[in-house]
């Protein structure tokens, strides 16, 4: 019980924090934070997806302007569109339907995905495997396509039962572990069901705090996927599951923390642009959207001067005068000395 009410009161704080901001300013940071979930729930499957096209693409849903005005592809538009509706219909009974739907968009753009916006239907067995093709180590075997409808039934059952307002409520964080174990255990889809598991978890967790969480859930389990993959491996085929309500819930109270630290990283982010607006050229705007990208953890050992020269493809003297500027600007600080110099961006001032 202490790591549900240190959920419940980390998260509030966080939510909180929010509501200090214009709509606008809050608009922005949703949409920040919704596409970085998306991108790393995607590349947890080792789907690497285009930021530009997914933020147009959320921006689009969430009636925002943007300066993109081509169509974004199917895979960043499906993703967009999957988590928008995970936000706007949180709090609605989950369905078969909800679920076909979040399929269907995910699939977007597919033509080697046989079931979309359905369960699997293929008589051979659903394996998780790994290792050769010629060694295959088989980590365990879903339900057959005939037992999926009755086992769905089961599924959404429980989780409606086991909602704040169902005939069972569940702590948020048990719920939301058992949430994704569950369903990644019966494998309903052809591709998509840790995506789809992850969302689940996330519409637990919105449940629980009565608004859509913006918590970087996603963002925790793709810097530690090994250890991720092991405890879905330990548990998918066993009834004792505390170890995995137990590491799920420190995922989520980590993952709590960062979307902390990521608010506080976008609003200096903002505030970094407001006190350099109009003073820096599209070099030095280039550079800085580059090393703002890398997110809180900054960028991997400090800007040196060959990485400008690289980003903004211009002469090293250039380079040298556009790094001066950006430290007369206070858009950077520097540690170093002549090949040691590195640059970091400057978030307070």
């Amino acid at each position: 019980m202490p790591k549900e009410e240190a959920f419940l009161l980390e998260e509030g704080k966080l939510l909180g924090a929010l509501k200090h901001f214009s709509d606008s300013e809050k608009s922005e940071l949703t949409v920040e934070l919704i596409s970085n979930e998306a991108l790393k729930s995607s590349e947890i499957e080792g789907e690497y997806l285009n930021r530009e096209s997914l933020q147009s693409s959320i921006r689009k849903n969430f009636g925002l302007s943007t300066n993109k005005q081509a169509p974004s592809p199917p895979a960043e538009q499906g993703m967009a569109e999957m988590m928008i509706a995970l936000y706007c219909d949180y709090d609605c009974p989950l369905t078969h339907e909800e679920i076909f739907s979040w399929h269907a968009k995910l699939m977007m753009g597919r033509r080697d995905i046989h079931d979309v916006g359905i369960y699997r239907t293929g008589e051979d067995p659903m394996q998780v495997i790994s290792g050769s093709i010629h060694k295959p180590k088989v980590h365990f075997e879903a339900p057959p396509s005939s037992e999926l409808r009755e086992e769905m039934e089961g599924y959404i059952q429980w989780f409606n039962d086991s909602s704040p307002n169902g005939k069972h409520p569940l702590p948020a964080l048990t719920r939301s572990g058992l949430a994704h174990l569950y369903f990644v255990t019966i494998h309903p889809f052809e591709d998509g069901n840790g995506r789809i598991g992850r969302a689940l978890s996330e519409k637990a967790l919105s449940q629980a705090l009565k608004q859509p969480s913006l918590i970087a859930l996603s963002q925790i389990i793709e810097r530690q996927k090994k250890e991720y993959y092991a405890q879905l491996n330990k548990h998918n085929h066993t009834l004792h599951v505390t170890s995995w309500l137990s590491y799920f819930a420190e995922t989520i109270l980590e993952a709590n923390r960062y979307s902390q630290n990521l608010i506080e990283f976008l609003i200096n982010k903002a505030k970094l642009y407001d006190r350099i607006h109009g003073q820096i050229n599209e070099r030095q705007g280039m550079v800085l959207a580059r090393m703002f990208k890398e997110g809180p953890e900054g960028f991997t050992g400090g800007l040196s001067a060959e990485n400008y020269i690289k980003i903004a493809k211009t002469s090293r003297a250039t380079a040298t005068r556009d790094l001066q500027k950006l430290l007369e600007l206070g858009a950077l600080f520097r540690t170093g000395t002549l090949k040691g110099t590195r640059y970091w961006l400057k978030l307070s001032e």
